[in-house]
């Protein structure tokens, strides 16, 4: 169950998305199969070599991007989300979801 995202954000991430940018976009989020994860961070882009390239640099594989929403993206969780969005210096949506 996804929350605490504004639908401008949304459609901000859905545009960069279709657009071929690599977007993030984190908001909160409950899954019984992640205890202890409380937020998720999405990294999409239309472009999937682009995509691809980028999961590589930290060791993502391309069979974990989801793609059937029309949007793809990896997923982040956990202590790997917190050093991504470090390192992409996404300091704000680490802030945001303290």
């Amino acid at each position: 169950m996804a929350f605490g995202i504004r639908r401008k954000e949304l459609l901000a991430w859905k545009e960069k998305v279709a657009k071929g940018e690599i977007a993030f976009l984190t908001h909160y989020w409950i899954d019984d199969r992640f205890p202890g994860c409380k937020t998720v961070t999405k990294v999409g882009c239309s472009n999937l070599q682009k995509l691809i390239q980028w999961g590589e640099k930290y060791q993502l594989r391309p069979e974990w991007i989801h793609r059937q929403e029309g949007f793809p993206h990896f997923d982040l969780l956990g202590e790997r989300q917190e050093q991504i969005l470090k390192e992409e210096k996404m300091f704000w949506q680490l802030e945001k979801f303290k």
